[in-house]
């Protein structure tokens, strides 16, 4: 046959449908999707893996050298810089509360407890009502608590109760006031120079952004809205901390977050209230 009378034909009928098919939205995700892609929680993994996450946070955060003269000369630093902001303002608060006898009692009970017991809490609603953005608020939490860790390591810092010649009162140590792993006799099973950047904001604020966005209930909204607020109160009254580790603890929460919509693509409070489970036999 000549070149020029040469055609192409397809194949009709029943041959068509022996052709293979492209790939469809029923293909199995592949590695990298499934892992990104939030799957509902499992009990026994969340509590051992938060027991194993929290002692690995203690281990390390008391393992950091307690670089006493570094940590008071940060110290120093840290209030001259304050003071030239005009912010300088802890030393009256803290006196200012501690005249109040019930009030600064109460506050050294929420600094030791409130931190763990809300944070927890919280973690239980999210698994209990939003398992599909558990994970990745999760995820956010221990970003931020991981970024803190490098904080305490570069940056060590003595609280304000600790300065020499800065006239800040240890509450807890005056008022004789059980639960400060920072002051007292447990003072020794924890680093007294890693105030910076604070987790009591750090955390305090993951709950109250967590709460704000994901229930419509409004005194809950009021609430996770009134606890950071009254953690910083809290933080600065009991001389724990400067201001500017507040601002530390917020630096940290906002890298948190950042990791959390890197990796799943969308900011917890996004992503679907459930969660994909993978298809059983």
């Amino acid at each position: 046959m000549p070149m020029g009378d040469m055609t192409v034909t397809r194949p009709e009928g029943p041959e068509l449908q022996a052709l293979p098919h492209p790939a469809t939205d029923d293909t199995p995700p592949a590695l990298t999707r499934r892992l990104r892609t939030p799957r509902h929680p499992r009990l026994w993994f969340e509590i051992l893996l938060i027991a194993v996450s929290y002692w690995t946070y203690s281990v390390i955060r008391n393992a950091v050298p307690e670089q006493r003269a570094k940590a008071l000369s940060n110290a120093d630093w840290v209030w001259r810089v304050e003071h030239q902001l005009g912010i300088a303002a802890e030393q009256t608060i803290n006196h200012a509360v501690d005249s109040v006898t019930w009030l600064i009692i109460g506050m050294n009970y929420y600094y030791a407890t409130l931190h763990f017991v809300v944070t927890v809490g919280v973690l239980v609603w999210l698994y209990r009502s939003h398992p599909g953005r558990y994970s990745a608020a999760r995820l956010a939490l221990f970003a931020t608590t991981g970024v803190a860790l490098l904080g305490y390591y570069l940056f060590p810092l003595a609280p304000p109760r600790l300065m020499t010649g800065g006239h800040f009162i240890d509450t807890v140590q005056v008022h004789h006031t059980w639960g400060s792993m920072a002051s007292g006799d447990l003072k020794h099973m924890s680093n007294q120079y890693a105030a910076m950047p604070s987790m009591h904001i750090g955390w305090s604020l993951w709950c109250g952004l967590t709460l704000f966005a994901l229930t419509a209930v409004p005194w809950v909204r009021v609430l996770a809205i009134l606890y950071p607020a009254a953690t910083l109160l809290v933080i600065v009254a009991t001389a724990n901390h400067f201001w500017l580790d507040a601002v530390g603890g917020v630096l940290c929460l906002a890298v948190g977050f950042t990791v959390a919509r890197t990796w799943y693509g969308a900011l917890p409070h996004a992503l679907p209230q459930t969660a994909w489970q993978p298809a059983r036999a």
